[in-house]
């Protein structure tokens, strides 16, 4: 059986070195682009060039090739 996450992404952006996320239940989430390192050698335009996908539970940018679970988020991993 898999878990269902209680709450998905609406919208997801970047602003002053953070990736911020709103979530469906209105709460948001922002970390530092500096933990991933991709995102960190980013461009600023790079970074917010956000996919929301799978249906709200992960995040693409295209441009970087990297993607990010929500869950992953949640529990502090964010890729390499």
């Amino acid at each position: 059986m898999v878990a269902e996450l209680l709450f998905t992404v609406k919208k997801a952006w970047y602003e002053s070195g953070m990736i911020c996320l709103l979530m469906s239940d209105n709460k948001e989430i922002r970390f530092p682009v500096g933990v991933n390192i991709k995102l960190k050698n980013a461009t600023d335009e790079q970074r917010n060039h956000i996919e929301i996908i799978c249906g709200g539970t992960g995040l693409h940018w295209s441009d970087l090739d990297e993607d990010l679970s929500v869950t992953g988020i949640i529990e502090g991993r964010y890729g390499y």
